[in-house]
């Protein structure tokens, strides 16, 4: 299953917010939007960075409250690891693993298209497993 298959499930929506937005409103977005990351982006088109409920909470343990009036630029993370609509959803499971992060913005010739979550790539993994699934079950029954 390819990147652009899973993009073409979810709703067009993408979440992004300004490197000068602060902290606070990034939270009250993420926590609004019931998602766990937004896309740093000062057109909607670029990638700037990507704040995750991780970056915040960590600049809380590191700084506590006062740190909420900061900006996002100051807390993002600034070096992203994006992918392209035609990349396997595997590649992106196992970037995603390594890498050890839970979000992955979408790229197409340098404009920012989507993001796909490790939500999502674990729900088309099992997607993908129980196709496999039933295609061997079917051959074993003689269908």
């Amino acid at each position: 299953m390819l990147v652009q298959h899973v993009l073409g499930q979810k709703p067009a929506t993408l979440e992004t917010i300004t490197p000068d937005a602060s902290l606070r409103s990034a939270a009250e977005r993420l926590g609004a939007k019931k998602i766990g990351a937004l896309i740093v982006s000062k057109d909607g088109k670029s990638v700037d960075g990507i704040l995750s409920e991780r970056d915040i909470v960590r600049k809380l343990g590191e700084e506590g409250a006062a740190c909420l009036d900061t900006s996002v630029a100051n807390t993002m993370t600034a070096k992203v690891i994006g992918c392209a609509p035609t990349d396997s959803m595997v590649s992106v499971l196992n970037q995603m693993t390594d890498g050890r992060f839970r979000h992955m913005p979408v790229m197409d010739g340098g404009t920012l298209v989507g993001i796909i979550s490790i939500g999502d790539a674990v729900k088309a993994r099992m997607q993908m497993i129980e196709a496999e699934n039933s295609a061997l079950t079917d051959m074993i029954s003689g269908y």
